[in-house]
């Protein structure tokens, strides 16, 4: 009986330890590929928060270019201040949300489709161009009334995180170049 004993002790050892070394091998098989899931989520979820905030930029943008006069565009050689007011409206409005300006507060604006229309594009400090356009006189037809409007347009570069992780993963690999999220709001004009 001790003998039997022994014995059977011995087999159901090596089956726990054939058990629990399976473990471990489905442990280390999914363990990069939870971090993959985890990380991809939060690399969506921050770009998703990113997609509301530049709306929001936006929407203070239309709304104050909305109430201001149009009477000040003049021409093309220098950006009207009315124009200015917006894109220095956007630009702090990105920096209290503690999302990186690319230098929009020192950017240039340029003319753009008609007189009506500024663009500043930046880069510094970036993964890519950011740029702000502003159409002071952004038109359409509702119900076969042209309705003036103001529009304002805000490209961003964001730079995927998940590319670090799947080069853990997979050496070499190269996914997350910077795409740009834009977002706009268009509001009409009361002057």
């Amino acid at each position: 009986m001790g003998n039997t004993y022994w014995r059977c002790c011995r087999r159901r050892s090596s089956l726990l330890c054939a058990e629990r070394a399976s473990q471990l091998v489905e442990f280390a098989i999914a363990l990069p590929l939870l971090v993959v899931l985890v990380v991809g989520i939060f690399d969506f979820g921050g770009a998703l928060n990113l997609k509301g905030q530049l709306t929001n930029a936006a929407r203070e943008g239309a709304h104050l270019a909305s109430t201001l006069p149009i009477t000040d565009i003049g021409g093309p050689s220098t950006p009207p201040i009315t124009v200015s007011a917006v894109q220095n409206l956007v630009d702090s409005y990105l920096l209290r949300s503690e999302i990186n300006d690319c230098g929009l507060g020192s950017a240039s604006l340029v003319v753009g489709a008609s007189a009506y229309s500024w663009t500043a594009q930046t880069n510094t400090g970036c993964a890519g161009n950011l740029t702000l356009t502003i159409d002071r006189a952004y038109m359409f037809r509702e119900n076969s009334i042209d309705v003036i409007c103001a529009h304002i347009e805000i490209s961003y570069p964001y730079q995927w995180r998940f590319n670090s992780v799947i080069q853990l993963l997979i050496p070499g690999a190269n996914y997350g170049a910077p795409i740009q999220i834009t977002a706009d709001s268009i509001m009409p004009n009361m002057h």
